[in-house]
């Protein structure tokens, strides 16, 4: 094991996350602060470049998904990816089932990140999604779910890789969250460098009069006025 991956599990193992699941099971979300140093930030960053990591490059324009630019990782992950996919996972897992569990959906999520992934290549989905997203000046995400197929995990995760107000402005990660019969709240996040979300790829349950029902909720970015913003994804599921 690397000295890095060997920092990092000890980062995590000193995390109250019975604190960040109940977060995710009340509002959809949770933030954990400086989970990166600013050098595996920046570690991170320039991989960007580097063409032998990734399998694929989105253009967000042509799709007309906003503007700006991301890369997929290929197979196999950077060791640090695929252990920071592995190692976050497994905390993860008891509040995706509680979900499925209160809205009475049939499912339930192995205990594994392997096991995950047999259920998606057992699906046909085969290709790895944790990805780097690149915004510049006037760059945006339109609100959006990280779905690709069938089988997907309920929560995903980002990292903010460099500072807002001094590498860039503007530029926010945005939650919206429909409930029935009402209109859309909007939720406005700045995260700082380093810093770790944890949020719903699709829906998550609320508790109402009559027991819980579902919300969905989607993500994006608001537009970048200045500078470049770099992000690091990690979706748990893979993709046809």
């Amino acid at each position: 094991m690397s000295m890095q991956v060997h920092a990092q599990k000890a980062k995590e193992q000193s995390i109250p996350w019975n604190t960040i699941q109940q977060e995710l099971h009340d509002q959809g979300f949770a933030m954990i602060r400086d989970f990166l140093t600013p050098k595996k930030c920046h570690d991170f960053m320039d991989l960007y470049d580097q063409r032998e990591h990734f399998r694929k490059t989105i253009t967000m324009e042509r799709y007309r998904f906003g503007k700006g630019e991301y890369k997929y990782f290929s197979y196999p992950l950077p060791l640090m990816i695929e252990s920071l996919r592995e190692e976050l996972y497994p905390y993860l897992v008891p509040v995706a089932n509680a979900w499925m569990r209160a809205l009475k959906i049939d499912k339930s999520f192995p205990a594994t990140l392997k096991e995950l992934l047999e259920q998606c290549h057992q699906n046909h989905q085969l290709r790895p999604t944790p990805l780097i997203l690149k915004y510049g000046k006037g760059g945006y995400n339109t609100l959006h779910q990280d779905l690709y197929g069938d089988v997907f995990f309920p929560i995903q995760a980002v990292f903010f890789l460099n500072v807002q107000g001094k590498d860039y402005s503007g530029g926010e990660f945005v939650l919206t969250e429909q409930r029935p019969r009402a209109q859309s709240k909007a939720i406005v996040l700045q995260p700082g460098q380093g810093d770790l979300l944890f949020f719903t790829t699709s829906f998550r349950p609320v508790k109402g009069t009559k027991g819980y029902y579902r919300v969905n909720m989607k993500h994006g970015v608001s537009e970048v006025h200045e500078g470049e913003r770099y992000a690091l994804g990690i979706i748990f599921h893979d993709a046809r």
